[in-house]
């Protein structure tokens, strides 16, 4: 697989990454962090919510944990799913405050949200969350302040539009279906306005209030090319989108690569696997080193990844130029198989 890595040219995301601070030695208000299972050897409890099942999410809960058994430290975990729900969200940490853990981890905004409002004496550590800031976790990205930090997902929004245009050179109009009560996700339509705005491009938006809604919400667009952000309930129904596109030559661009092995034609992003290894290693900082996450800067990743897909191009009235494909880091079709939605549905129905 080729690679190629580049540098986020968000302020924000850089502010937060260029500034990693050492051991602080400090503990979590309220909590002795560095007790007998601080010691090397020793093994933790820790609690996992995370709002819903889909292949990115999953990803990041896997690369958690991932990082715990690489680096050989047992852990008796307690995983829990809101199923797209607030108030189970809100459940689930309520429980989880008064429960015997020594961490808890919490995917994406929403219950990050809803942890750090129940969950006050024990170390948060996010992942999948957009602005942490802009959500109200943190005082700041490069101090948050309180128990919870984390590894942030915030996407290089211009990139993809420049590759939006890219694959679509004669687009005029892009549409967005987003959920209107997700922080992380007018964060990311605001930040395609803005560079929508510098590419002469117009943005169409739908908005819904569940994933139930983004069928709906798709087909009443009249758009030249979709975006899809990282939005939480759009990528559970993400199927809907990409039967839109490929009924109406209409070419759909996601934020995150498993949209793209689903059946977007490209992207320009994060990988959700390491973004969750990269939070469960500042959780082993945390745990093992005493690291206070007061004075644990925000992370963001630095190494984004191309991926495009023939196929879903093909089916989608566009024809990807073969330098582009050239200077992929991963072509769905060569490097990776495509995932067959019938057998994402199966699995999620499992799952449930």
């Amino acid at each position: 697989m080729r690679s190629r890595s580049t540098t986020m040219r968000l302020s924000a995301a850089l502010a937060a990454t260029a500034l990693m601070l050492t051991a602080c030695g400090g503990d979590t208000e309220g909590e002795d962090t560095e007790g007998e299972a601080g010691e090397e050897g020793g093994s933790y409890s820790i609690g996992i919510t995370q709002i819903v099942s889909h292949p990115s999410l999953d990803e990041a809960r896997d690369g958690f944990k991932a990082a715990f058994e690489d680096a050989g430290v047992e852990v008796e975990w307690d995983e829990q799913n809101a199923q797209g729900e607030q108030a189970t969200a809100s459940n689930i940490a309520g429980t989880f405050a008064t429960s015997d853990l020594d961490l808890v981890h919490a995917i994406a905004t929403p219950t990050a949200q809803a942890a750090a409002q129940a969950v006050t004496d024990k170390p948060i550590v996010f992942s999948a969350v957009t602005d942490p800031e802009e959500a109200g976790l943190v005082d700041s990205w490069e101090e948050p302040g309180g128990n919870i930090t984390g590894a942030s997902d915030l996407n290089p929004v211009m990139e993809q539009f420049e590759l939006l245009q890219e694959i679509a050179p004669d687009a005029e109009t892009v549409g967005i279906v987003y959920s209107s009560g997700e922080t992380n996700s007018a964060v990311q339509v605001e930040l395609a306005q803005e560079a929508a705005d510098e590419l002469g491009l117009e943005i169409q938006e739908a908005t819904i209030s569940n994933s139930s809604e983004v069928q709906q919400g798709v087909e009443s667009l009249d758009v030249d090319a979709i975006w899809v952000p990282t939005d939480n309930a759009v990528v559970s129904a993400l199927e809907s989108v990409l039967q839109y596109g490929q009924q109406n030559s209409i070419p759909v661009i996601a934020s995150e690569g498993d949209s793209v092995i689903r059946g977007s034609v490209a992207t320009y992003g994060i990988n959700y696997g390491d973004l969750g290894r990269q939070a469960g290693e500042m959780a082993l900082r945390v745990l093992q080193d005493g690291e206070d996450p007061a004075s644990m800067p925000v992370e963001t990743q630095e190494t984004l990844e191309l991926i495009v897909n023939p196929e879903a191009a093909e089916a989608m009235g566009v024809e990807l130029d073969q330098e582009l494909l050239d200077r992929a880091d991963t072509v769905v079709g060569e490097d990776v198989e495509a995932e067959d939605p019938a057998s994402a549905d199966d699995a999620e129905e499992e799952e449930e």
